[in-house]
């Protein structure tokens, strides 16, 4: 009789994770739980729960009866994310190093040393699905639409793809958690982890202000009248309107300040009460990752430029493929375009890929 193939779920300490793993236990798999810590909880601070949640690790694969290692890629997080994340917010941008996290550490370093350890698969807590087509894996939606996470998904590498498995992409959330109570999880409330990952849920300015200097400028309206003085435009993002300390200014009225954009050149942080100001009809992506067939003419499909964002019906064309750059121009314009986050794009349930954005379009 053939052997179990060997699957190892990235075990976080959460209900997510947990209950993957004895899904997979249960279908008579061969399961191992690996935990990844990739911050170090030993930077003076509060915020890092790595410590309490290996222990809610260790006591899940001890009620269900697998190995529990653990492996660091703190410095590869560092080096290949986090670097990368300062530098973007120093260039005006608001990337997103969840996405970059699945990408470079689960379905990369991750993948790499589960396969050290004699897996055959991968598994992970996170809602979405996976279906077959002639051979190739297809990234779809998951079940849950409130828990859908195929948008973090969408730029890990498609072959990382045909070795993965997400056993919640077909169950919704109490559904989650109805299975570890009745299986004596402990964990099985435990509330769902937030804020950047593997960083926790830090005050963010606080936190950037550790690595990043503060660079005061001019916060001016759109007409180049200066209103204020903001603290430094990494800690600002297209589209916010509170913490701007710029209330109840004279000769305005009493109505909400957006940012619409950040002037690198003169180091001016641009805000607007005309909330129509944030709109654009279009944007440009580069550094597009295929699920597809890679396409190489215009095409119509759907996409979300942020998390749990509906989908937006668009025109995809090529701008130049030599350098990976596309135009992607909505049926209805879209609010606060963001450069440094992503757009995913999707026909129907199944994820095509996407790219980071580059720029907003105007009319």
């Amino acid at each position: 009789m053939a052997a179990a193939p060997k699957v190892i779920v990235g075990m976080s300490g959460g209900v997510d994770s947990s209950v993957t793993a004895l899904l997979l236990k249960r279908q008579g798999l061969e399961v191992e739980g690996l935990f990844m810590k990739n911050w170090d909880e030993d930077d003076g601070t509060t915020f890092c729960t790595a410590a309490q949640d290996h222990a809610d690790a260790l006591a899940v694969c001890a009620k269900l009866d697998i190995p529990l290692r653990e492996v660091s890629f703190s410095e590869a997080y560092w080096d290949e994310i986090f670097e990368g994340f300062l530098d973007g917010l120093d260039k005006g941008l608001t990337p997103n190093p969840d996405v970059l996290c699945n990408r470079i550490i689960k379905f990369g370093h991750f993948s790499a040393a589960a396969r050290t350890l004699g897996a055959e698969r991968i598994a992970t807590g996170h809602y979405a699905r996976l279906t077959d087509a002639d051979g190739s894996p297809q990234l779809c939606k998951a079940l849950d639409s409130n828990k859908d996470q195929s948008y973090f998904l969408h730029m890990v590498h498609r072959d990382e793809l045909r070795h993965a498995m997400f056993p919640l992409g077909d169950i919704e959330k109490p559904d989650v958690r109805r299975i570890a109570k009745d299986s004596g999880l402990e964990i099985a409330e435990k509330r769902d982890s937030t804020g950047l990952c593997f960083i926790g849920e830090r005050p963010f300015r606080d936190f950037l202000r550790t690595y990043l200097p503060s660079r005061p400028g001019a916060i001016r309206t759109t007409g180049g009248h200066v209103l204020g003085e903001h603290v430094g435009l990494p800690f600002y993002t297209i589209g916010q309107r509170r913490g701007l300390g710029i209330g109840g200014v004279q000769r305005h009225e009493e109505k909400p300040w957006y940012v619409t954009k950040k002037d690198l050149d003169s180091n001016s942080l641009i805000v607007s009460q005309d909330e129509s100001d944030l709109y654009a009809p279009a944007l440009l992506a580069s550094g597009m990752n295929w699920l597809c067939e890679p396409p190489t003419t215009r095409f119509a499909c759907a996409a979300k430029i942020r998390y749990r964002q509906a989908d937006q019906a668009c025109l995809v064309s090529p701008v130049d493929l030599h350098e990976d750059t596309w135009r992607v121009e909505f049926e209805r314009a879209q609010r606060a375009i963001t450069p440094g986050q992503y757009a995913a794009l999707y026909d129907g349930e199944r994820c095509l890929g996407g790219g980071m954005i580059v720029r907003s379009c105007p009319p």
